[in-house]
């Protein structure tokens, strides 16, 4: 049964450039949330962003966050921890790098794997304890189908989100029972800005559908969504396929 109380009223989005989360915003606006925090790097489409959330009725701050930036997560999230309690944080911020350009610039590579791993952590830590502080709420993790095998196509961003996705598994399990939720996202080949010029999957989806399976998964309490479903089955027989046939797909 579908459970409208399960949605939040007030969101706190840290990559509020995303167009991943910027759809689920907008469906969450239109179901139930109010208040919307935009947390990323001051920028004229961080602005844009806002406004857009704005014209659709909901209030909508911004505030200055970088991923890269650890040492400051503590102090921007309990900024916004005290201007009011949060119903729900999406963790979405991420970068694709360029493979080819990355394995022979380790710097570039280092640069990915702090993005989608070491500042989630950082973030996703700061964000649990104040969300189980107030003794409510969910922590959204955006991960990726690329983190359950490595591919030859992606492997510095793949092992990034596998990192990530088995984090906020194991933070999921550590806040069960405290009252805050841990749920993880984890979408194909989405078609956004970031990835045109990319050829697609054959399961390639949607920011929109994304932001539709989300919806769900909160009104069901889910702590794991595939986007699409179907991907979920694919996944499971390419994580188990032999590695030498695995190496010979066309992946």
């Amino acid at each position: 049964m579908k459970d409208a109380t399960a949605l939040p009223r007030s969101l706190l989005v840290l990559g509020g450039t995303s167009e991943i989360a910027l759809a689920t915003a907008r469906r969450l606006i239109a179901r139930r949330t109010r208040t919307v925090w935009l947390a990323g790097r001051p920028s004229p489409a961080l602005d844009r962003a806002a406004e857009r959330l704005r014209s659709l009725g909901a209030q909508v701050r911004t505030v200055a966050f970088d991923a890269l930036d650890p040492g400051s997560h503590e102090t921007v999230l309990e900024k916004v921890f005290a201007e009011g309690a949060l119903d729900m944080v999406l963790l979405a911020f991420g970068v694709l790098g360029d493979q080819a350009h990355d394995e022979r610039d380790p710097a570039r590579a280092v640069r990915v794997a702090q993005t989608n791993y070491t500042g989630a952590v950082s973030a996703g830590l700061v964000a649990a304890r104040c969300l189980q502080a107030q003794g409510h709420g969910s922590l959204v993790v955006l991960s990726s189908a690329a983190g359950e095998r490595a591919r030859r196509a992606d492997f510095i961003y793949g092992s990034s989100k596998a990192g990530l996705d088995a984090f906020a598994q194991g933070l999921g399990d550590a806040l069960y029972g405290t009252g805050v939720h841990v749920m993880v996202v984890r979408p194909g080949f989405v078609r956004t800005d970031s990835t045109a010029g990319r050829p697609p999957g054959p399961l390639a989806t949607t920011p929109e559908a994304v932001a539709t399976a989300v919806e769900l998964g909160l009104r069901r309490g889910s702590e794991t969504v595939w986007v699409p479903g179907a991907l979920r089955l694919v996944m499971t027989a390419l994580r188990h396929l032999p590695r030498a046939l695995y190496r010979r797909l066309p992946l």
